[in-house]
């Protein structure tokens, strides 16, 4: 196992750990339960030290450390419906005195259910119901934490008009019910952990990932200011990509949108143009960062002035691939070679033909997951999972020097 899942094993658990897998993202909660089997199995195997094993198995053996090893994680639980719609969240096992975390993908829209004899989709009103189903039916754990990947109306994160502030409302609303921690990953605006500023609010951001699915990928990339540049689509993903042009030493640009304010379609007023603002792209390898792919629409375009602007190979890099518009105009624009790779991560639900796409890429998120509930298991700073910038380092290293890439996510 890497060194990133060494902790300390003599720290005490705040509770047994149990996680409530949602069916809308059991595929990503086996893996990560599984990473955490084989993390505390192998803690005394790692240790040089007979007297320090032999110390942390008796440890382990001691009343506070009930239940940290088990060969599963996982929690029985579901939420069954009535013929109406209506639904219930439903435990079938203890979670008395446990250190619950549920996990949640509210962007899975394969899943379905019957009312009234009619097939619907799961929305994600649907998923974040079934979320606080679950909390009720476990109101006797110790500690309760919800992991959703994909924040629930993290879109509407700020009013502009006489409109509802739906994020910030969901997250008072699980608050008022008891969660003391809630972890998401690349939150659309982070800022929304303004309206619960007592609780636990943890946003994990994948570069890590993503820099490491592309060196594996491609092994002939030069990663210097002469031959990569670090692109964001917009002013808002600023920050995103001013954070890989730091760690890799490369210089970043900008797109900024220009929209058409009179007019709106589908909920949002159009884009009239995409502007450009950095240095000379011709000859570079760009990757462009991103926290979602909805329509596509944005990141096509911009993939395209790239190429237009003579760029080398083009890597799209975001959280989430939602593809809300299907995958034809990437298809096509991968067919004329106006981009190379794109690259999501696995957090949130992916079509089944996506997968088989010549130009995806999948970035593995269960490890970290895994690292991150292990940690707060235990009451451990989260600090060091938050900033990835020394394995970064440690990975273009090994880059460089021709070695294999660590395995660590």
């Amino acid at each position: 196992m890497s060194s990133t899942f060494i902790t300390d094993i003599t720290t005490i658990p705040v509770a047994p750990l149990k996680i409530a897998a949602l069916e809308s993202c059991t595929e990503l909660a086996k893996m990560v339960d599984r990473h955490i089997f084989l993390q505390r199995r192998n803690h005394s195997s790692e240790s040089s030290s007979e007297s320090f094993s032999k110390r942390s198995s008796q440890n382990h053996s001691s009343i506070e450390f009930k239940g940290y090893k088990c060969d599963s994680y996982l929690l029985h639980c579901h939420c069954p419906r009535f013929g109406t719609g209506e639904a219930k969240g439903l435990v079938e096992e203890s979670v008395r005195g446990a250190d619950l975390f549920i996990m949640a993908d509210v962007g899975n829209y394969s899943l379905t259910y019957t009312a009234f004899g009619h097939e619907n989709h799961m929305s994600p009103d649907n998923h974040f119901q079934d979320i606080k189903r679950i909390i009720a039916a476990s109101s006797t754990a110790k500690r309760i934490n919800v992991i959703m990947p994909f924040m629930y109306e993290g879109r509407q994160h700020r009013r502009t008009k006489r409109e509802s502030l739906d994020c910030a409302l969901a997250l008072q609303e699980l608050a008022d019910m008891g969660v003391q921690n809630i972890i998401t990953f690349d939150a659309h605006d982070p800022r929304v952990v303004n309206s619960i500023p007592i609780n636990g609010f943890d946003n994990y951001m994948p570069p890590y990932q993503f820099i490491r699915t592309i060196l594996k990928v491609d092994k002939n990339l030069q990663i210097d200011n002469d031959h990569m540049m670090i692109i964001s689509p917009d002013e808002g993903g600023m920050n995103r990509a001013v954070y890989f042009s730091n760690v890799l030493g490369v210089d970043m640009g900008m797109f900024y949108k220009r929209r058409d304010y009179s007019t709106v379609v589908n909920g949002k007023n159009p884009i009239v143009a995409h502007e450009f603002l950095g240095a000379d792209v011709a000859g570079k390898d760009v990757i462009i960062v991103d926290d979602m792919i909805a329509s596509g629409e944005s990141v096509l375009d911009v993939a395209k002035k790239l190429k237009d602007r003579k760029a080398k190979k083009v890597f799209i890099c975001t959280t989430f691939g939602l593809f809300t518009e299907g995958m034809e105009k990437f298809d096509e624009y991968y067919e004329k070679g106006y981009i190379n790779y794109v690259i999501t991560t696995n957090l949130t639900y992916r079509k089944p033909e996506l997968l088989k796409k010549p130009y995806y890429l999948s970035a593995d998120m269960s490890k970290l997951i895994a690292l991150i509930i292990d940690t707060l298991n235990k009451d451990g700073s989260t600090e060091p999972v938050l900033s990835p910038t020394e394995r970064i380092k440690t990975l273009v290293a090994q880059y460089y020097n021709k070695e294999k890439l660590c395995q660590e996510e």
